[in-house]
């Protein structure tokens, strides 16, 4: 009788992701919510940026091509809709990117480490988190003006500070482990165990909190859009597109309806990828 061996824990993982019918229907939602943002527009015969006052809050119509009408300027609002759908995507994608790079090498080397320089790094995030965010937004455009790539920055430099917190953790319980020791004790230098040993041991941790993350990023810029400290006219975002929806809901309701559809479907739709990926990496779960 041949002998039966163990699963791999990827394989286990990839299973039970493609067997959850709401991840599946996730992934599948928010990639042809990618192929409409990006492709959108181009099937459109209006830009995002053109003023037509004659055509000033009309309702979606399919004659005319205003698929989701007009806004109160005249600008069509599906396009505004699928480029503003970009920003977002855009700013939750690279602002995440920012936080899991930064997060990770400070909480995997304070931890790691330990002694006096994980006292130092631990106070400066303790520092950091103390600061108000929306004052640092605001100083950030005194300063520098009002740039999309400040939204980056701001974000990026403030949502790192609870991933590293949380690497910190795992890598504690990592340092630990009997190949950790084992490492030490043939002299692998710290950078290369913190590498090659402490890092991949933390991407099914780091890469649920990812799938989290992004929607948090995606609300706090639509909610500085929300505010007029997002993207400037004549870029948009959901948020500031909500933004301008709740001044005219009454009489032009679709300017809300559209793009806080394309913002609650899209967060709803993370939150279900990162609930999967929490369940499919959880090594408790793992099946033989």
């Amino acid at each position: 009788m041949p002998k039966k061996f163990p699963r791999s824990f990827g394989r286990h993982a990839l299973g039970t992701l493609l067997n959850d019918p709401s991840t599946v229907f996730a992934v599948t939602v928010l990639f042809v919510l990618v192929i409409a943002v990006i492709a959108g527009p181009w099937i459109s015969d209006y830009n995002y940026y053109s003023i037509d006052p004659v055509n000033a809050s009309r309702p979606p119509s399919l004659s005319d091509g205003h698929y989701f009408g007009t806004d109160d300027l005249g600008r069509d609002l599906f396009v505004r809709t699928m480029h503003g759908g970009r920003i977002s995507l855009l700013v939750g994608i690279v602002a995440t990117a920012v936080s899991l790079v930064v997060g990770v090498l400070w909480g995997a080397t304070a931890g790691f480490v330990g002694g006096r320089l994980d006292h130092v790094m631990g106070r400066i995030v303790d520092v950091l988190y103390a600061m108000p965010f929306m004052f640092f937004v605001i100083l950030l455009m005194v300063v520098f003006g009002r740039n999309i790539l400040l939204i980056f920055v701001a974000i990026g430099a403030i949502n790192w500070l609870d991933m590293a917190r949380i690497v910190r953790g795992q890598t504690l319980s990592l340092k630990r482990r009997e190949f950790v020791e084992a490492a030490e004790v043939i002299g692998v230098p710290t950078h290369a165990i913190i590498r090659n040993h402490i890092i991949p041991n933390l991407l099914g941790v780091v890469a649920v909190y990812t799938t989290l993350t992004i929607p948090q990023v995606i609300l706090v810029e639509s909610f500085l859009s929300f505010l007029g400290l997002g993207v400037q006219e004549p870029m948009t975002s959901w948020g500031a597109l909500v933004h301008q929806g709740t001044q005219v809901m009454e009489v032009t309701p679709w300017m809300l309806l559209f793009p806080a559809a394309f913002l609650a479907i899209t967060l709803f739709c993370f939150n279900f990828l990162g609930d999967g990926m929490r369940d499919a990496l959880d090594p408790r779960d793992r099946r033989r």
